[in-house]
């Protein structure tokens, strides 16, 4: 192993040389002369004297470099029956014009601006023009509901918001126009103005401080790269939390390009003209790092998809979108990946596409079960790859790099940490713990460059929320462990370890041995508020399409199986069939909604929630006082 061993080692013993060589993949206008200022720590900047544009990097170079024809990013609407494929000169003449565009509205270096728009090519181009003259965007994600969208215009004050008359989830076409015009009625700022892309499935009625993005566009001369220093924020993307103010997490140009730029060769394997499909939303930091930015930063092709993994219309569509367009590396949540095995649970409809150009399939967002990874990978016979980030870090923290060495798969972890992350395992104390002892998964300061130097507007927030806990450590907020090997464990986020009786146990395991029952589509374990034992743990299983068993049969043996695979201290005697789970939009199970409502408190439904009425058919089968375990 010693190419990886060799890379890691350089990444920590000598970050300066290690940084400043990977800058060199970027093209500056000022090159930076060195990588590190830690001179106001914890507050660290990156690349402190460079000076850069990232839209030029993402988009001009490679037409400057005689690429100008190839394509760039390849629009596939499955819900609209819509392709549209824009080469790189192509997407810098729309960008031009739309960042021209912001530029007549008064927007300028260092002003934000919201955008509530769909998966549309519309989004990725609105992002790169305000990254071409200086200014900050923050994505929402589409459909958001009016409070959430809110706070996030309070707190990021744009002069303008860009958004669209409708988004299509599904088979159901949303109008976000009524949803932005209450947002805006809520805010205490108010945006100068809106612009507004029409789609022609929901044309919205403009109002006196609405434009027309096809007009607007129409009379925009193009505007100009402007370079910003690499310490300037380059987005804002809020984490969504359930309750008070959302916290906006600050990527900034320049770490922000050159760390996604090393990853996409180091991490995904994807060079020039080879094309990537992620399978997510521009307002995750998924879509920012993996749809829009990385891959044009490393002169790829990437596939911005409209639509879902199964329903639009069947479950064969991330392997139709694999085939036409030639598809190297897949990146997707595991979740997807459950959906589409309780739809087809033989991965029959893959066998109706040309896969043989598809050599990598990339899992993150959750943790990846084990039984999802088998699946997969006998499915495809090719490395699946499961991984671990994070909003906050920007590109991921712990992956098996397939451009730098292919290590062996260990299904249930991540594999090791990427260079450049200096990731510990904790003890409550702040000591680190024997390999395989499960604690607190922490990276040492400072973090490598694309992660979050701060957090909008609040210094003392950032170092409270992430940096307060153990001195000197990045608190992830995830517990695991590290194996004899250096392999990363992440068993889910730190209040999903419960104790039961004095035995502190990880609901990860739990779920581990639930989703291996061959009947098992999806699950979740969480842990309930015991008088005896403190807390037990209660299991929630969805089964595959076509499975006609008693469902009664089938919770029977779950319980069994976790005693057999656990242990009868796991205490898991209760398990429930249900007809779905409640998610967020972009697939992480709402474990501690569910807890929350089985304990009796009165727990705000996430702003992010995909269905609502999944929550409310689960809530009297959480919730049951009288109920004795």
């Amino acid at each position: 192993m010693g190419m990886y061993d060799d890379v890691f080692r350089a990444s920590l013993e000598d970050p300066e040389s290690f940084w400043l060589r990977a800058a060199g993949g970027i093209d500056w206008e000022v090159a930076p002369s060195r990588a590190l200022d830690s001179s106001d720590a914890p507050f660290y900047r990156w690349f402190p004297d460079g000076r850069l544009n990232v839209c030029f990097n993402a988009v001009d170079r490679h037409v400057e470099a005689g690429r100008g024809e190839q394509p760039a990013l390849v629009y596939d609407s499955a819900v609209t029956g819509t392709r549209r494929t824009y080469t790189y000169s192509r997407l810098r003449e729309e960008v031009a014009a739309f960042a021209g565009a912001l530029a007549g509205l008064g927007v300028g270096r260092g002003d934000r601006v919201v955008i509530y728009m769909p998966m549309v090519p519309e989004a990725a181009v609105a992002m790169l023009a305000c990254a071409r003259i200086g200014a900050i965007h923050s994505v929402v994600f589409g459909g958001f509901a009016p409070p959430e969208l809110a706070v996030r215009i309070d707190d990021a004050t744009p002069k303008v918001v860009v958004s669209a008359s409708c988004g299509i989830e599904g088979k159901r076409v949303i109008p976000y126009k009524p949803l932005l015009d209450r947002a805006i009625e809520l805010a205490g700022h108010k945006p100068h103005k809106q612009v507004i892309l029409q789609r022609p499935q929901e044309r919205a009625e403009l109002g006196p401080d609405d434009l027309d993005w096809a007009d607007l566009v129409a009379d925009a001369p193009p505007a100009a790269c402007v370079p910003v220093a690499a310490t300037d924020p380059l987005y804002i993307l809020y984490t969504s939390g359930t309750t008070g103010k959302p916290k906006g997490v600050v990527r900034d140009s320049g770490g922000c390009a050159v760390a996604l730029h090393w990853s996409m060769g180091a991490v995904y394997d994807i060079g020039p003209g080879e094309t990537m499909f992620t399978g997510s939303d521009v307002g995750w930091v998924v879509g920012h790092s993996y749809i829009v930015y990385g891959p044009l930063l490393a002169g790829a092709t990437t596939v911005l998809y409209e639509g879902k993994p199964v329903g639009t219309p069947d479950a064969g569509q991330f392997w139709r979108v694999a085939a036409d367009h030639g598809v190297k590396t897949m990146f997707t949540a595991p979740t997807a990946f459950r959906a589409i095995r309780k739809e087809d649970p033989k991965g029959a409809l893959a066998a109706d596409y040309d896969l043989s150009r598809l050599r990598y399939l990339f899992l993150a967002g959750e943790r990846l079960d084990p039984e999802t990874y088998h699946w997969a990978s006998a499915l495809l016979d090719i490395p699946v790859i499961d991984h671990w980030w994070q909003t906050e870090t920007g590109w991921p923290i712990v992956a098996n790099p397939v451009g730098i060495e292919t290590a062996p798969v260990k299904p249930g972890s991540p594999t090791r940490p990427l260079p450049g992350w200096d990731v510990r395992v904790l003890d409550p104390s702040g000591q680190p713990v024997p390999a395989g002892v499960e604690g607190a998964i922490v990276v040492k300061l400072p973090l490598p460059p694309g992660s979050l130097p701060t957090l909008w507007n609040d210094d003392a927030r950032f170092v409270a929320s992430y940096l307060s806990a153990y001195d000197g450590y990045y608190l992830t907020g995830d517990s695991g462990h590290i194996d004899e090997d250096g392999y990363v464990y992440v068993m889910g986020r730190t209040d999903d370890v419960i104790n039961v009786a004095g035995h502190r146990l990880s609901t990860g395991s739990m779920e581990e041995a639930l989703a291996a029952h061959p009947d098992v589509a999806e699950c979740a374990v969480i842990g309930v508020a015991d008088a005896l034992k403190g807390q037990v743990p209660r299991g929630f299983v969805v089964l595959k399409a076509g499975t006609a068993r008693d469902p009664g049969e089938v919770e029977a043996e779950l319980v069994q199986l976790v005693r057999e695979r656990i242990g009868a201290v796991a205490s898991l005697k209760e398990v429930a069939v249900v007809a779905a789970l409640p998610k967020t939009r972009s697939g992480k199970i709402l474990r501690k909604t569910m807890r929350g409502i089985a304990d009796g408190l009165d727990e705000p439904i996430p702003s992010t929630v995909d269905d609502p009425n999944v929550i409310e058919a689960l809530r009297p089968l959480l919730h049951r006082p009288d109920h004795d375990m």
